[in-house]
């Protein structure tokens, strides 16, 4: 192993000042010292050294081939030893601390569990605060920064910036009652002939279905109106009249109290994005948790996406 005779690293810190500046005085000013101080450091590493950094005068301060070589290596060596206590520090904060997190109950109850339990098992020491809201909601936690970034639906808005985690298409489920034949696709016209069963007009969800409609010139109903996926599903399994789901929601509907179609005219799907607030740097430990939910929902849905939204 190399050792370094007897050089002071702060010798060396005060050499680089000095170097850039080209002027005891203004190195002085910098590191809040006097020239006399300044002087003294560099003298005493040049001593060390046995060699002449600096070519003085009473009008400049220039560096001599050596003083060069030294500047160039230790640029270097300090730049190393940054980036180490950087990384060592950044590899602690990840292992402790806490972090929290906005999500879509859709999100929240399908696909974060097992990435949560493996996260928490990873980390142990991370205290993880997770809060189920709607868009609306969501979007003004982030803007807020009650939470340190949110999951749920891709939207717009200036103060945020989104990247799609998944892209899934939205299905109607339709009682079998509502259905004169063995159909496996429905419009959404036909669909609006029924009772619809809507989330209320807080939810990304309803601004999908609502738009769709509208841009279609149809009538939106406003008799059925719940907060709940859940209960979206139940009552329409109960036969009370239609939906429109996302095709994750609707894996353990019960297949001879409601049945799923594919929906055309148009086809329909909605965006799922980690939302962070723009040019906001995460904390490594909710960096890291950030990183892993876009990985691991990509990676168990076939619904992924892995372009950027």
């Amino acid at each position: 192993m190399d050792v370094i005779g007897n050089v002071n690293m702060k010798l060396l810190q005060t050499f680089l000042v000095v170097a850039e500046q080209t002027s005891f005085r203004l190195a002085g000013e910098m590191l809040h010292r006097s020239h006399s101080s300044v002087s003294a450091q560099i003298m005493q590493l040049e001593a060390q050294l046995d060699v002449l950094l600096f070519e003085r005068t009473t009008r400049s301060v220039k560096l001599t081939e050596e003083g060069k070589q030294l500047r160039d290596s230790a640029k270097k060596a300090l730049y190393e030893i940054r980036l180490g206590i950087r990384r060592i520090r950044e590899t602690n904060d990840i292992k402790r601390g806490q972090l929290s997190l906005a999500s879509s109950p859709n999100l929240a109850s399908i696909h974060l569990p097992p990435v949560l339990t493996e996260f928490v098992r990873d980390f142990p020491e991370i205290a993880v605060s997770i809060r189920e809201l709607t868009s609306h909601d969501l979007y003004e936690a982030v803007r807020k920064k009650d939470v340190d970034f949110a999951i749920g639906p891709q939207g717009e808005d200036e103060a945020l910036d989104f990247t799609t985690i998944m892209d899934e298409p939205l299905h109607a489920l339709v009682p079998p009652h509502f259905l004169d034949s063995l159909q496996d696709s429905i419009t959404l016209a036909e669909l609006s002939r029924f009772p619809m069963l809507l989330q209320t007009t807080a939810t990304a969800m309803r601004r999908l279905v609502d738009g769709a409609m509208q841009a279609q010139g149809l009538h939106v109903p406003t008799r059925y109106q719940f907060i709940q996926a859940e209960t979206i599903i139940a009552m329409a399994e109960a036969g009370l009249g239609v939906a429109i789901q996302p095709a994750s929601r609707l894996a353990k509907v019960n297949p001879t109290r409601a049945k799923i179609l594919n929906l055309v005219e148009p086809t329909m799907s909605r965006k799922m994005a980690l939302i962070t607030l723009r040019n906001q740097k995460l904390s490594p430990a909710a960096q890291r948790l950030a990183d892993k939910i876009v990985e691991d929902v990509r990676a168990m849905t076939s619904y992924n996406s892995t372009v950027p939204g």
